[in-house]
This record gives C-alpha cells, sequence and structure tokens, in this order.
C-alpha cells in the first residue's frame, strides 16, 4: 500500500485532483508552537491535546480523534508500505516531518521526500499552496528516497527539537543530505525561535505597522522561513503585546 502523508487539509483538496493513488493522511498539528517534549506516546498527545484546548478552545477528544489519531497511523505501517511525505521546506513543515520520521523509524518502511521542486530559490518557503495539480505531479515524479540514514537524521533533529537542545541542532545543521535542503537555515530558525520573530514585529512597528494584515505580509517577507500562519503569527504578536 502506499500512503500520503500531506500537511494538511488545504492541500488533500488539490491532491485528490492529481489522480495519484494511495491513502493519505493529513498532519493537521502545528507541532512549531506548544510543548512536545512528552516521553511516551500517552503524555506526548495529552500535552499537545491540553495547550489546543487552552490556546485555541478545541475539545480534547476532538484533538485525538481528528489530529493525534491520523498521525498515529504512522506507526502502524510495515516494511512492505510506502510512504510519502509531502512537506515544505520551512520550519513549521520541517519539525512536523521531522516528527513523522521519529514515526516510521522503526516500521522498516520505504519512504519518499516529496518538495514544492517547482518553486524559485525566492518563492522557497511559500510550500505547496499555490499550485497546481499537474505541478504537485511533477513534484511528486521529482521524489527524493530517504535512506536509513536520513530517517536517523530526521529522528535525531526531532529529538533534538522536542527537548530544546540548541547545541545538538546546530550541530545537526551542516549535514549534507539531499532530503533535507535549506537544513542549516532551517535549524538556525528553530534555535531563534523564542526571540527572532518577536524581535522582527518590534522592528515592523517601530516602523509603523500597525494592522496586522500588513505585519504578517512584511513578516512573511523577512522571516518566510518560520512558515508561520495567521494563529501562529498572532500568538507571537499577543505574547509580545502583553
Amino acid at each position: 500500500m502506499t500512503v500520503h502523508v500531506l500537511p494538511g487539509d488545504s492541500l488533500a483538496g488539490e491532491f485528490r485532483k492529481t489522480g495519484i493513488e494511495g491513502e493519505v493522511i493529513v498532519c493537521r498539528d502545528a507541532m512549531i508552537v506548544g510543548p512536545v517534549d512528552g516521553e511516551t506516546p500517552f503524555e506526548f498527545w495529552d500535552q499537545r491535546a491540553r495547550f489546543i484546548l487552552a490556546e485555541y478552545g478545541e475539545d480534547e477528544i476532538l484533538y485525538h480523534e481528528r489530529v493525534a489519531d491520523e498521525i498515529e497511523k504512522l506507526s502502524d505501517v510495515d516494511a512492505e508500505e510506502e510512504v510519502n511525505l509531502w512537506f515544505e521546506y520551512e520550519l513549521f513543515c520541517s519539525v512536523n516531518m521531522w516528527f513523522c520520521l521519529s514515526l516510521i523509524a522503526a516500521t522498516g518502511a520505504k519512504v519518499y521526500r516529496v518538495e514544492p521542486v517547482v518553486l524559485s530559490r525566492e518563492d522557497r518557503w511559500n510550500g505547496f499552496g499555490t499550485l497546481e495539480p499537474a505541478e504537485l505531479q511533477t513534484c511528486f515524479k521529482s521524489r527524493t528516497a530517504f535512506t536509513s540514514e536520513d530517517i536517523a537524521l530526521g529522528t535525531a533533529l526531532w529529538n533534538a527539537y522536542r527537548t530544546e537542545d540548541h547545541a545538538r541542532l546546530t550541530s545537526l545543521s551542516s549535514t549534507a543530505s539531499a532530503c533535507f535542503p535549506y537544513l542549516s537555515k532551517v535549524c538556525e530558525a528553530a534555535v531563534d525561535k523564542a526571540t527572532r520573530p518577536s524581535e522582527i514585529i518590534a522592528e515592523l512597528q517601530f516602523e509603523g505597522l500597525t494592522e496586522f494584515d500588513d505585519i504578517f505580509v512584511q513578516f512573511t517577507k523577512r522571516a518566510g522561513v518560520y512558515g508561520f500562519g495567521d494563529l501562529q503569527l498572532k500568538r507571537i504578536l499577543d505574547h509580545f503585546v502583553s
């Protein structure tokens, strides 16, 4: 069986128009925010559910059903299956992909990275969002196979990220792998995540920007490597203001 892990419901709709066969798993969490240091699966998902409830008001049971149970399917794939990870380059997607690799690592499944290869270097942080079905097919045809070393690297990156081991992240950032383009920039963003976004917001406000939409556009231009959506940037802005 072939499995496609998509980075959100918005891509799922366009993906179904491509005619590419396989089961779809949607990664609906945003592990770039909130606690991710739970030691056991139960502790981890319970921690995430409580955070989502406190931060966004989403029901914990619904979170487990729509988010946790969906991603946990990756733990049950077997060595005969093929898993295609459709993740973008920025930190938001990279962190989610690292987590998925940590779930897949022990299964022995064949894993591929599908990335938005049709984008120019200038637009690389934009992701799959604006791509047409034919362009998504091109991305799939250009997928890259993960070696066992690549999967181990993804797991190591996840463990360093979830424990906030910045020295380890910096060390891993220099690893050369076709499956992890822009890794140094992504790891740098992970290390600076607690401080740099707030600094950028302060810079934009100093320049006279007050409306959220304007701040969002300019923040994305300056720091697209983070991949923040509206919810993530509003959260940082609210905490920054408070």
